[in-house]
């Protein structure tokens, strides 16, 4: 077979991978900061109670700490990172139709597979960019936000005028790993049969050809070559903060 013709259907396919990566990122990001929002939120429904006989001892002092939204949330965010990005896919794919539920992605016709691969890394790295953004906003400083309520601005505007650009400075490193890695992750698209790069690889091994599954690596050494020269650039935007 021509070699032209393989790189041309591995191009076509690595774009379904770009997809996977864009969509993903366009998703998750937001909502990660969401769901970091969330784990960090101090309502404590039970807070009346302190200073009541209720709140004595051990029970009473855990109860009168609760906080549940922050709790519900980090207990969500544990399950998706203790399990594998695999069998999450496999879920949100089969999950509806094993619950008698229907199957939502076989209406969307071959673009199903697609979106439900999306949707599955779309929770998945919103629960690990949350941990990144709660991480790097617990880093600054206490005294800022002080300085900052002394110069009478609201937490809105501390929040974007002194506090996000030194987050965003901060999570650059991590942000740099999760995105490569992401690329890669892609990959695992194929256990449901998603026509991604290397299951179109794994279509050639059928007909006797080895080489079109380790020329994907190329494809992805690119990919993430970029992604390095661009996080590189970032890095080096950010560097008047000096933190």
């Amino acid at each position: 077979m021509n070699p032209s013709v393989i790189f041309t259907n591995l191009f076509q396919s690595f774009g379904i991978n770009c997809t996977i990566f864009v969509a993903t990122l366009l998703i998750a990001l937001p909502v990660g900061l969401l769901v970091a929002f969330g784990a960090m939120n101090r309502w404590e429904p039970f807070r009346c109670l302190r200073g009541s006989r209720l709140a004595s001892g051990k029970w009473g002092a855990m109860l009168v700490g609760l906080r549940p939204i922050a709790l519900f949330i980090k207990f969500f965010v544990w399950i998706i990172r203790g399990t594998p990005l695999m069998l999450q896919i496999i879920f949100i794919y089969y999950g509806p139709g094993l619950l008698n539920w229907g199957q939502p992605w076989n209406a969307m016709g071959t673009d199903g597979r697609v979106v439900a691969t999306c949707a599955a890394f779309a929770i998945n790295y919103a629960c690990y960019f949350s941990e990144i953004f709660r991480g790097g906003i617990q880093s600054i400083p206490r005294g800022q936000y002080e300085a900052g309520q002394v110069l009478g601005m609201t937490k809105r505007q501390i929040f974007f005028k002194i506090t996000l650009l030194q987050v965003v400075k901060r999570v650059i490193p991590p942000m740099g790993n999760e995105f490569m890695t992401l690329i890669k992750d892609t990959a695992l698209a194929n256990i449901i049969a998603t026509k991604e790069i290397i299951m179109m690889s794994k279509e050639f091994i059928n007909r006797g050809l080895i080489w079109p599954l380790f020329s994907t690596a190329l494809f992805f050494l690119v990919f993430c070559g970029v992604l390095t020269l661009l996080f590189g650039w970032l890095e080096r935007k950010m560097d008047y903060f000096r933190v």
